[in-house]
Formats: C-alpha cells, structure tokens, sequence
C-alpha cells in the first residue's frame, strides 16, 4: 500500500474506530502493509494519527502504534541515508551507478513449477489470487474486485482447497459486508480490513480453514467482530483475565476469614483465606472463592 489516497482513507478509518481492538486491527494493516517514506508520511499524515496512539490508554495498541513509529522512522532514516549517499557520490565525480554483472556463460533454466505442498503452498510460499492464476474481477467496481483479492489471498495463504472453492467463498464473504454496509463505505472497507487482519493471523490457522470447508459460513463470518473470530487458546485467555477481575473486583470490598479448612491443591498447605458472594441468581448456592496465604494459588467453588 504506497498510495496516498488510500493511505489518508485507512488513517480516516483509525480516527472513527469503535473498539481498542479495532484500533488494533486498522494499526496491524498499517504495519504490515503501508510503505512509508518522507513525502508520503507528510502527505497523508499517517505519522501524527499513529504517533498520538503512543499514549493509549490501552497497553495493546500503545506498543503497536510505538512499534510501527519507530519501524518507520528505521525506514524515513535508511532513505534520507540513502539519498545522502548518491548525493555525496555525484559531487566526488563518482555518480553511485551500480556496479556491471558479471557476464555468465552458463544458461539459466526456467524454475519448473511443482505440485501444492499439503499445507497448500508453492515451493513452501503462500498462495494469492496471482499465484494460483485467478481473476478476481468478478464486479465492474474495483475497490469491490481489491476486496475479494485480499479475502482471497487471506484465506488462500495455507490452504489446500481447490482455488474455485477459495474464490466462491471470497466473494460471498465480500457480498455479506457489501449488504449490510449498504454500498463501498468507510465502514465496508474497514470491516474488510478487519476480516483480512484476522483471517491472516499465524496463530489462528482454523478461522480459515473454518471459513473455506463451510463450517463457518460465509455470511456469518462477515458478521463476526474480533472476539467472535479469535482462536480457542485467545479466547482462554481473555475468560481467565475476566475471571481474575472478578475476583478482584468483589474482594475489594468484601473481608476475607482465615481457615484451615481448604488444602490448597498446589503446594498442600492449609493456611488459607476465604469469602464468599453471590454470583448468580438468589436461589442457587453462593459461590466461595479461596486464596492459598502460602503460594497465594486462587480456586473457587459453589
């Protein structure tokens, strides 16, 4: 992504975002796909709307926004060094040409192509739309015809799907968020970029496989927000970080009793501390939540 317009229009879309996670998302497609130089920088002032995000309240996207500043400072410093090179070179009379190949005698084969690896690959490199040959112009519209290409490249990457089941998921993915977002909007081009983010993530390869066999369906995948798409192992994750703010946030103001009467099931001990609160409705048991004193092990049960 280089050119400018589209570059204001993806900082545009930073601006209006909803979510931390979507912030996160919009950055994570800035990261990986914009390229930066001074004039563009400038121009589409993509470095101010980052650089404000260096102070987020959330953790998340303030280590995003202050790695992709300084990945494209790296990149503003290597052209302005590059450009200082030639300059210095054309004054000592010596303009910076590259140096001549050397002539080679021998000739060079055509790379023969091979079969697809069983993770769906050529030669072990992702598969896109131009690898596998597939023309997705299937609109007159060419922002709609980019975003099936991504789609496609997205779920393509690692699959071993034939290429005419790829592309017809692709495009019922594009025409489910063409339909609710009533047309090429801001919002339809931001919930493409969304789905494009998530879909390429390493760490979830069975979102896309998912999506492609048709166990997730394509009109409800282009429904699903950031939490709904996320892996097994994140989703884990983010119950346990629930779970821990509720048990911080109801012993903060409840007195916890001293007991012998729990052994704690990580190191034996049975100095323990103890409450209990009612976390469902009034007719079900209360729910007591212990904290090991020893190695400070939490458990619950009701």
């Amino acid at each position: 992504m280089s050119d400018v317009a589209e570059l204001k229009k993806l900082v545009k879309s930073l601006q209006h975002t909803s979510s931390d996670k979507e912030t996160v998302d919009v950055l994570q497609v800035l990261k990986k796909e914009a390229k930066i130089t001074e004039s563009i920088l400038r121009e589409s002032k993509a470095g101010l709307a980052v650089g404000k995000l260096r102070s987020h309240a959330s953790k998340d996207v303030a280590e995003l926004a202050k790695e992709i500043v300084r990945m494209w400072k790296t990149q503003v410093d290597k052209e302005k060094q590059a450009a200082g090179g030639s300059k210095n070179a054309a004054q000592n009379g010596k303009p910076a040409v590259p140096a001549p190949r050397k002539a080679s005698t021998a000739s060079v084969a055509p790379p023969t192509p091979t079969s697809l690896t069983p993770g769906g690959s050529m030669n072990g490199s992702a598969r896109t739309a131009k690898s596998d040959g597939v023309n997705t112009a299937a609109t007159n519209d060419k922002t709609r015809d980019r975003c099936i290409e991504l789609i496609y490249d997205a779920l393509a990457s690692d699959s071993g799907f034939p290429s005419e089941l790829i592309l017809s998921r692709a495009k019922a993915v594009e025409e489910t968020v063409l339909s609710d977002c009533k047309g090429t909007t801001p919002a339809y081009k931001t919930k493409i970029r969304v789905l494009y983010v998530n879909l390429k993530d390493k760490n979830n390869p069975g979102l896309r496989e998912n999506v492609v066999s048709g166990d997730i369906p394509a009109n409800k995948f282009a429904r699903m927000s950031s939490q709904d798409m996320a892996s097994e192992e994140r989703k884990a994750a983010d119950d346990k970080i629930k779970e821990e703010n509720l048990y911080k946030s109801l012993g903060a103001e409840e007195q916890q009793a001293e007991t012998d009467a729990f052994q704690c099931g990580r190191c034996k001990q049975r100095k323990c501390r103890y409450r209990q609160a009612q976390t469902r409705s009034a007719d079900e048991p209360m729910t007591t939540f212990v904290t090991c004193t020893n190695c400070n092990n939490r458990w619950k049960f009701s």
